[in-house]
């Protein structure tokens, strides 16, 4: 047997030979995945044909029961051997009994998690424990999977999963000697993909949470697992967690506290301003980058005008510029509006984002703010010049 096979019976039933899986054996001979599993969690034990006859058919009547489980046997190693030249010689009958043997070229999930439990030994290093219960964790993909077909199905399914959460628990200790509390949130919020309802699991990642200071995230981790009536510390079905309950409930009236209180700030800020933004020429490339990424984002654009006082030849004084610049400003402030914001982005030039005006309306609007100042501010000796041009986005309206 050349392939490299992998059974899967955790969460599901698959097979895969190479990594390629194989069609759904499950529904072409649900008795025969049935044995298979059932002598496969012996691991090597030969099984009397009597036993397997009361686990396979108990209830059934057959004439010749010993005959029909031959049978069954002879058709499914057939099917595997379809599957993968050889994969039937791993159901080997003895005098009396059958068993699975496990070929070199087969990996079967539940074995390999078995083989790794019984590898932790007292003493196993501590990074030979998180190593081993990382593997089982990556293994145990659900439930051990059942046709319905055996009479104890249901204890063994119940026997793996407790040595699964046995296996987490003893992992959750590990790290808290070393403090890992990001570890653990991770490690509990995949085991309860597994088991929603296990209370320690809940537990442990709330806890963490805690230590951690994610405060908004155990509050509502804790009240969904309340929700669920898994955890209800406050009228003690989870006693343990009570000292964290009410430190919960505290840090998260202090957190809507602040949450209220900067609202309220953030509101009440420039509240009664009217016009746009000034700011320095710093935070003004902030907010542009900012808004950049909502136009790469979103596809639209901004438009950036300038208003420069005077030229290269026709200089003023710097105090005609500054009574100038004063005039620009407050005739900017009461003609631009909120969402624009300004900056001096030099001691003679006014610097502007525009959003949502096209091309045509944006010139419009520096066509404007220098005709009022020319209106204002009479002074023939100074002149504006201004431009406007496209930020990001397709040049809506552009002539």
């Amino acid at each position: 047997m050349q392939n490299s096979v992998q059974i899967r019976l955790l969460g599901d039933f698959d097979i895969l030979v190479d990594g390629e899986r194989q069609n759904n054996l499950a529904a072409k001979s649900r008795k025969g995945v049935s044995l298979m599993e059932y002598l496969i969690l012996q691991r090597g034990r030969a099984v009397p044909v009597q036993r397997l006859i009361r686990e396979l058919w108990s209830g059934s009547r057959y004439d010749s029961p010993e005959s029909a489980l031959k049978t069954m046997v002879s058709r499914f190693r057939a099917l595997l051997n379809t599957i993968s030249p050889g994969l039937g010689g791993c159901i080997v009958s003895e005098q009396g009994a059958y068993r699975w043997i496990n070929k070199k070229a087969v990996r079967v999930d539940v074995l390999d998690m078995l083989r790794l439990l019984e590898s932790v030994h007292a003493d196993s290093t501590r990074d030979e424990r998180i190593s081993c219960y990382r593997q089982v964790l990556e293994l145990y993909q659900g439930d051990l999977y059942q046709t319905g077909d055996i009479c104890n199905g249901a204890m063994q399914v119940s026997w793996l999963h407790r040595e699964f959460l046995h296996a987490m628990y003893a992992w959750i200790e590990l790290l808290k000697e070393t403090e890992d509390y990001d570890q653990i949130c991770r490690v509990c919020r995949r085991a309860i993909q597994v088991d929603e309802l296990d209370e320690q699991l809940h537990i442990e990642l709330i806890r963490a949470m805690v230590q951690m200071n994610y405060t908004p995230d155990a509050i509502n981790e804790l009240k969904r697992a309340s929700h669920t009536g898994m955890l209800i510390p406050e009228t003690g079905a989870a006693p343990d967690l009570r000292e964290d309950y009410q430190r919960l409930m505290t840090a998260g009236d202090l957190v809507s506290q602040k949450l209220d209180m900067i609202r309220e700030e953030l509101m009440n800020q420039n509240a009664q301003e009217a016009g746009p933004f000034f700011c320095e020429y710093d935070a003004f490339k902030e907010f542009f980058s900012i808004q950049r990424r909502n136009m790469e984002r979103l596809g639209t654009t901004f438009f950036l005008g300038i208003i420069m006082i005077g030229g290269p030849d026709d200089p003023i004084s710097s105090v005609a510029r500054e009574s100038a610049m004063a005039a620009l400003c407050e005739i900017v402030r009461n003609n631009l509006r909120k969402g624009d914001i300004v900056t001096r982005a030099a001691p003679a030039l006014l610097a502007m984002l525009l959003p949502t005006v096209n091309y045509s309306t944006g010139a419009m609007v520096m066509e404007r703010i220098e005709n009022l100042f020319y209106e204002e501010y009479p002074n023939k000796s100074i002149v504006l010049s201004s431009r406007i041009t496209p930020l990001g986005g397709s040049i809506a309206g552009e002539q």
